[in-house]
């Protein structure tokens, strides 16, 4: 089994996701954000919330509590769904898969590398991957540019 966990952070065991139904593990880098959006900071900060185990992303009673049970997939759906609708977005478009795929259309817009796309989403197909990587490259270079 290989070690799973954040590259400069401390070890982390994911049971299983999406892209590893076996349980394998993978490591994999989280890169730092901005001082407001620093994955890596928010990671290293979980002793504020007694978070020594188990799931990162847990349910948050209305007194405060802290579910040791981590959150499901309908839950990260509404919370994607409301934050899109405070932004001024039709929430009925996005979902909990929306972060994955603007993930990788962001990265593919800026020109990242699809390998390194690949690696950090689990994806084993670039067949796959495609589909993210098209959309974002649509008008890019596109062919009927600058005839009208």
């Amino acid at each position: 089994m290989q070690p799973t966990g954040i590259v400069g952070g401390p070890p982390d065991n994911i049971s299983r996701s999406k892209t590893d139904q076996e349980a394998e593990g993978v490591t994999i880098a989280i890169s730092r954000g901005s001082r407001e959006a620093c994955p890596v900071r928010a990671l290293r900060g979980l002793d504020a919330a007694d978070i020594q185990s188990g799931a990162i992303f847990r349910p948050i009673s209305k007194s405060g509590v802290i579910s040791t049970a981590r959150l499901t997939s309908q839950s990260v759906a509404l919370i994607v769904k409301r934050y899109a609708a405070i932004a001024g977005l039709d929430a009925k478009h996005f979902s909990g898969h929306s972060l994955r795929a603007g993930f990788l259309t962001s990265a593919a817009a800026a020109g990242k590398s699809i390998f390194k796309m690949m690696d950090q989403s689990g994806h084993k197909s670039l067949d796959t991957l495609r589909g993210y990587v098209r959309d974002a490259e649509l008008f890019k270079d596109h062919a009927g540019a600058g005839l009208l």
